[in-house]
């Protein structure tokens, strides 16, 4: 049971992202984020998922990966075009 409640609050949190995502990639833009923010967002997801990795926790594993390919691409766009 706790593995699903794992799964869904991944699911959650990391779909949650998709619409920033999306409106990144269409504006070719991310200058409504901080860059600051940015760092620490996706250095923090990465130690969540290396954690995940480390508790062989596949609901921290699914999510983080994830979320760390989504917010590392916003983060891509807000380096290369300010």
């Amino acid at each position: 049971m706790a593995e699903w409640i794992g799964l869904l609050a991944g699911f959650f949190t990391t779909v949650a992202f998709v619409p920033q995502v999306l409106r990144t990639y269409r504006s070719g833009r991310a200058e409504d984020f901080s860059l600051p923010m940015l760092l620490m967002f996706v250095a923090g997801v990465a130690l969540w998922l290396a954690y995940g990795l480390m508790a062989r926790a596949l609901p921290m594993i699914l999510a983080n990966a994830v979320t760390l390919c989504l917010a590392s691409y916003i983060l891509i766009v807000k380096v290369r075009h300010g």
